[in-house]
């Protein structure tokens, strides 16, 4: 396909990387000339991401995250994984209101926002541990639309 593209980063599993990943998600689409919505809906997406790696993957350390950006004609696709230590039942924490830690006052929202937000989300576990979060959304730009007739 003639608009495909992607990039990968890896950083620390700290809150303030939250704002960086949601950013570098967000400079990567534009090339796919998203409307406002559609970068927004990513960015809350991706944030929700980042920050349950952030708050649940690392109780003891500080790992890290790997944040992937494929783009194929006008889809984006978003993988957000982490080496920490798992969910065990992950239907579960797709519940809404599910949370592990509600002494932490967390709304265990996550998962229903990343799905409220992208076209489709997957959620599995990574090789070996950890957890692997894959997000989708198709770009409705006019740009992205003539590079898939390309």
């Amino acid at each position: 396909m003639k608009n495909s593209n992607f990039m990968e980063v890896t950083f620390k599993a700290i809150s303030i990387n939250e704002g960086f990943a949601r950013l570098c998600v967000a400079s990567f689409c534009v090339q796919l000339n998203p409307t406002i919505d559609e970068i927004n809906d990513i960015k809350t997406a991706v944030s929700e991401a980042v920050t349950n790696c952030v708050v649940h993957a690392y109780p003891k350390h500080i790992g890290t995250i790997t944040l992937r950006c494929e783009i194929e004609g006008g889809m984006i696709k978003i993988v957000v994984k982490d080496q920490g230590i798992g969910i065990r039942d992950i239907e579960k924490a797709r519940e809404p209101f599910y949370t592990t830690k509600p002494s932490e006052e967390r709304s265990g929202m996550g998962f229903s926002v990343m799905e409220s937000f992208m076209d489709k989300v997957e959620v599995e576990h990574n090789e070996g541990r950890g957890l692997c979060v894959t997000m989708y959304k198709q770009i409705s730009s006019d740009i992205a639309q003539v590079n898939d007739a390309s």
